[in-house]
């Protein structure tokens, strides 16, 4: 655990930060006015942050006998309706309360004065996400296959809840769910583009030509994937929570599946930015397929469209990427020497990769 601050990320009081050129993302005084308040332990606090996350930023901090994890945005300006923390709280105490395993939620605060943007703080759960290393426990091939099948299971479940009334009918609304999602996207590449990709546009118009029939309406997580779960640490494979809910809402339920198996890495497929949990090109794991069958024989679904799902899902992640790779090239991510620059490529791999699912061809010349 760090006790002292680390470059502009952590800084120990607000007098500091005002002869810092970045706003720091962690300071220490401030974060332990607010434990005090909220009576979560005493004295002076440690801290690590956990993950590489590219746009939300996550701490565990421990302090006397107590440990917390904090998670906050990035630094201002934030783009409009994104890294709404306060809201992706509501959410996780909302289906915490019908069973879904998430965090709990220990206290949210909307004061913008402490960090600079809202936060909240979770409980620590004693887990493991399974990224590009196989923990031992979860390493036998039963358990591998266990592993993705619980990652399938786990989706189920989350789709299976009933979204019509209470706390959950107000998360969104899915009827038109697909359609917004591919003009939102489509109208957030000009604002976050320096260059010309033409396949971004080609893509999106197929998409908004092909807008297939949602089946249901469910939960949509909206960055469902192995490496934003936590499993328990020893076997059997099993979920203690999902992680990361800053795009939830309800929708159709295939486009979390179809963000899955589109990102999801197994062996002979190329690799993308978005290959964040390399494990699974191992033998024992099931295939981008089998996991899609699994899901298509518990749920009923016809995964006849499943193709244009996982479309939009590449689509919009390069979309998404790009704006990383802007902020990269304009200065706004100092620290980062390998993802940012990385997107050069690496957004034209998403968008060729989705141009594959749609039955385009030559999607990336330009």
């Amino acid at each position: 655990m760090h006790t002292v601050p680390d470059g502009v990320e952590v800084v120990a009081s607000w007098e500091r930060a005002c002869h810092l050129d970045n706003p720091p993302l962690l300071v220490l005084d401030a974060v332990a006015g607010f434990l005090d308040a909220h009576g979560i332990g005493s004295g002076p606090l440690t801290w690590q942050r956990i993950g590489d996350g590219h746009s939300n930023v996550t701490y565990l901090i421990q302090r006397g006998g107590e440990c917390v994890v904090l998670r906050r945005g990035p630094r201002p300006p934030l783009p409009r309706s994104t890294h709404d923390m306060v809201r992706e709280a509501r959410i996780q105490k909302i289906l915490g309360g019908h069973g879904v395993p998430v965090p709990e939620i220990v206290a949210v605060c909307e004061d913008e004065s402490l960090l600079g943007v809202p936060f909240y703080l979770m409980s620590r759960l004693d887990g493991t996400v399974v990224t590009d290393t196989i923990p031992a426990h979860l390493s036998p091939a039963e358990q591998r296959r266990a592993t993705s099948e619980a990652v399938v299971d786990t989706l189920v479940a989350l789709h299976s809840i009933d979204v019509t009334g209470g706390e959950l009918a107000s998360l969104g609304s899915p009827e038109g769910y697909l359609r917004r999602q591919v003009e939102r996207f489509r109208g957030l590449w000009e604002v976050n583009t320096t260059r010309s990709l033409p396949a971004v546009e080609r893509i999106g118009n197929w998409l908004g030509r092909n807008v297939p029939t949602s089946q249901v309406a469910s939960v949509v997580h909206g960055d469902y994937r192995m490496g934003n779960l936590m499993f328990a640490p020893q076997a059997p494979a099993r979920v203690l929570a999902i992680l990361d809910w800053e795009m939830a809402t309800l929708g159709d339920p295939l486009a979390d599946l179809g963000y899955l198996t589109a990102t999801y890495s197994e062996a002979g497929s190329p690799a993308t930015p978005l290959e964040l949990t390399r494990v699974t090109r191992s033998p024992g794991y099931l295939t981008q397929r089998e996991l899609a069958e699994r899901y298509r024989s518990r749920t009923g679904l016809d995964l006849t469209p499943l193709p244009w799902y996982q479309t939009l899902a590449l689509w919009k992640a390069a979309i998404f990427c790009e704006a990383i790779y802007t902020r990269w090239q304009r200065g706004e991510r100092p620290h980062d020497t390998a993802f940012g620059p990385s997107l050069e490529t690496g957004v034209p791999r998403l968008l060729e990769r989705a141009g594959r699912y749609a039955g385009l061809t030559a999607t990336t010349r330009h």
